[in-house]
């Protein structure tokens, strides 16, 4: 039983260590492991500062790097809608040109076809006259002796004479 109940003397000696123990611990490594611990602390608190900081810091550049491809959206759709008006105006030009050269083109035509037309009525007019001149001066050949007037009279004729 005397594991079960201590001596006085095992109590005084238990308790003098148990002291000694405390006041060495007390004098040279409560204050060391304090230490170490505060600062242990510190470390982990300024971590957990910086951390904050950083994931701060990166919605700020989230932030900014939204921002930033919001221009480049707009300024790309400003870009793609002047490319478009440009597009458009060319086009726009280039039928308006084809246009007024069709125009021209068409005048010229036009007034190529009256010339040609005018020339082929004068070399058919000139023509027939010919051939109604062969053919009165065969058939009155006798009755009119003058070349000059027969032919006066044919072209006379032949100036009545309407052709479209």
């Amino acid at each position: 039983m005397e594991l079960l109940t201590p001596s006085i003397g095992l109590i005084f000696w238990t308790a003098l260590v148990f002291l000694i123990l405390i006041f060495i611990l007390g004098k040279f490594a409560w204050k060391p492991i304090l230490n170490m611990v505060n600062e242990r602390e510190t470390r982990i608190e300024d971590a957990l500062n910086e951390a904050k900081k950083a994931r701060d810091e990166m919605k700020l550049l989230t932030v900014r790097n939204e921002e930033i491809m919001q221009e480049a959206r707009e300024q790309r759709d400003i870009m793609l809608k002047e490319a478009r008006d440009i597009r458009d105006r060319t086009i726009e030009e280039s039928k308006d040109l084809a246009r007024e050269e069709a125009a021209k083109i068409i005048e010229m035509a036009k007034v190529s076809i009256d010339n040609e037309k005018a020339a082929v009525m004068a070399d058919i007019k000139a023509q027939v006259a010919e051939f109604s001149m062969g053919m009165a001066e065969k058939v009155l050949h006798k009755e009119l002796e003058n070349k000059d007037e027969q032919r006066n009279y044919v072209n006379s004729l032949i100036d009545n004479i309407k052709l479209n």
